[in-house]
């Protein structure tokens, strides 16, 4: 039988899965109220989790802890990246192949009763990176001193995402109860959460068919499934870091010579010793 931890880690992302599907806000739109059994299990579901403290080391990671980097526009892409996951934002008239995580967070935003700024209504305001450049508009240091006030939030929003990718990384896995127990060891501490998020910000969770060598993946689902046995606490994350190592170095024993990862190895292993 599941314990209440595991009830509260499998019914929260059903409970907020309104928050992502609202519809576009209008000027009129109000925050919608907030439940107080919502509150409740959301207390007690984070209640175990230094958010700030996890925020900050996500925000190192992403952003090297910079307020600038709340809101920047990475030299190749089509899209500029907010906050401190680097939640994508898609201008006006595009649609790119991944995930436009931003409008969701928004929507979780509001849904908490966070009132957020008009200028993070609708698509992104700059249509390419030279009108994002040349903006000297204000907006983009407003955008970052909001991000900048609001870790936590952030926090709770990666937090729940991950959450909600547990069901599709069981699906995918040979062994869902192993990967499901592995996930809720982790998910027992503030630095398993360490690890589970900022693994996913690092590799992805492992999941596309387009994300392999020689058949083989390197995401969380792949470091879950290296795990050995089901361990606890301190143990869980010494593992975790252990596993993460020797997916890395799978990943680029199968990689093309041509692309020449090797010389990132040293770089992956620094970070994968951080989840210890």
């Amino acid at each position: 039988m599941l314990g209440m931890k595991s009830l509260i880690l499998l019914s929260l992302p059903l409970l907020l899965t309104s928050c992502f599907w609202y519809p576009p806000p209008t000027a009129n739109m109000t925050a919608p109220p907030r439940s107080a059994t919502l509150e409740a299990v959301r207390a007690k579901s984070f209640a175990d989790i230094d958010l700030n403290w996890l925020g900050r080391r996500i925000w190192q990671n992403e952003c090297a802890g910079s307020v600038p980097g709340l809101v920047s526009w990475n030299a190749g892409e089509d899209f500029p990246s907010l906050g401190i996951g680097h939640f994508i934002w898609y201008p006006a008239g595009y649609s790119g192949p991944f995930d436009e995580s931003f409008p969701s967070f928004v929507r979780y935003a509001r849904f908490r009763g966070v009132q957020v700024p008009s200028y993070f209504n609708g698509p992104a305001p700059w249509p390419t990176k030279a009108a994002f450049t040349a903006d000297r508009s204000g907006r983009a240091d407003a955008m970052r001193r909001w991000l900048a006030e609001h870790v936590e939030l952030q926090t709770e929003f990666i937090i729940l995402r991950s959450r909600a990718a547990l069901p599709r990384m069981m699906q995918a896995s040979r062994n869902p109860q192993a990967i499901q127990a592995r996930y809720y060891a982790l998910a027992a501490t503030t630095q398993g959460w360490y690890c589970l998020v900022d693994y996913v910000n690092f590799k992805g969770e492992g999941l596309k068919p387009t994300e392999r060598y020689n058949n083989q993946g390197w995401g969380l689902l792949q470091v879950l499934e290296e795990m050995k046995g089901n361990p606890q606490g301190r143990a869980a994350t010494a593992e975790f870091s252990r596993a993460a190592g020797v997916v890395m170095r799978r990943r680029v024993a199968n990689s093309p010579a041509a692309r020449g990862e090797k010389r990132w190895l040293a770089g992956w292993l620094n970070r994968c010793n951080t989840y210890k």
